[in-house]
């Protein structure tokens, strides 16, 4: 067990400033190599597709307000459209929306890049935190460093499974020898460029009781980073959002989102619902599968609400 010292130094030893230059913003994104993609598209096997991530509630999680128009030729200002056919064509209606939304946080499945954390005022590769600004965003790390897309190998630890129980209690960390116990029992091993799905099993109680409040929370304990470091893991998801909580350290409260993303680099994607992809893995008894993962180009901006895919 890692001591609060131990986890403090983790931002020096595990780190990858410079590792791929000092203009690098993809930080662990670099593992993902033309080989890497090319193995995950071989990871499919059946051709079987599941969502990973939750419906956004409206209006619990999303402000909305929807715009409908049966016929468009009667709208507000159409008489001013330069289309002569648009007046002309009275069949034709559609609907258009505004949407608001905070998806950071516990329940939205979204993407985290780099720029989101900070560690004493400073950013991965050691950029400092003035790069962010209220107007424009982060000019550093964004989540536009992946507009190409995050397209790998996905691998799901089931630890539940694992210590067969339907879910891990609030407060419960998840550690190396877990993972690798997940490994031996489902025939797979992590490999450089995986993203790594740890399956605490909150999605089936939030699907049976609801959402859980407050901050404690099933998770990754901060003693997975060295091996999350060693297998050069590409990005890293959770059904909840990755901490273990209380993270055990007074003065690191959540040790595996700051040096994961100051220190590594290591992109995350925080609140996945991972019931069905247990399901489809557990059923064809295939734990690896392509996995893509799209965040919307917002410019400057520190993640992306995402829907993750996993192919079988």
């Amino acid at each position: 067990m890692p001591t609060q010292d131990d986890v403090l130094g983790y931002f020096d030893t595990l780190s990858n400033w410079g590792r791929w230059g000092d203009d690098d913003e993809l930080g662990t994104l670099n593992h993902i190599t033309d080989d890497v993609r090319l193995a995950a598209a071989r990871a499919v096997r059946h051709g079987r597709s599941v969502s990973c991530a939750w419906e956004v509630a409206v209006p619990q999680e999303m402000e909305r307000a929807t715009t409908t128009c049966p016929c468009a030729a009667d709208m507000p200002g159409a008489e001013n459209m330069p289309v002569a056919a648009f007046h002309a064509d009275r069949r034709w209606g559609f609907s258009s929306e505004r949407l608001g939304i905070t998806f950071h946080g516990n329940t939205i499945t979204h993407l985290d890049s780099p720029c989101h954390l900070y560690w004493d005022g400073v950013m991965y590769n050691g950029r400092p935190h003035s790069l962010v600004g209220a107007e424009t965003g982060s000019a550093w790390a964004a989540v536009t460093a992946a507009a190409d897309g995050i397209i790998t190998r996905g691998v799901l630890l089931d630890v539940a499974r694992v210590r067969d129980v339907p879910w891990l209690e609030p407060g419960q960390g998840v550690f190396p020898g877990d993972l690798e116990e997940a490994e031996r029992r489902q025939g797979v091993r992590v490999r450089p460029g995986d993203a790594v799905l740890l399956r605490t099993g909150y999605g089936r109680a939030r699907h049976e009781s609801g959402a859980v409040g407050g901050f404690t929370q099933a998770g990754w304990h901060a003693s997975c980073l060295p091996w999350l470091h060693e297998r050069q893991v590409a990005l890293i998801g959770a059904d909840t959002p990755q901490d273990v909580q209380p993270s055990g350290y007074d003065d690191v409260l959540m040790p595996v989102h700051a040096v994961s993303l100051v220190a590594m680099g290591l992109w995350m994607v925080d609140n996945c619902d991972l019931e069905a992809c247990a399901v489809t893995a557990a059923e064809l008894g295939q734990w690896d599968f392509h996995l893509a993962i799209a965040p919307v180009r917002f410019a400057g901006t520190s993640g992306s609400p995402v829907n993750p895919i996993a192919t079988f």
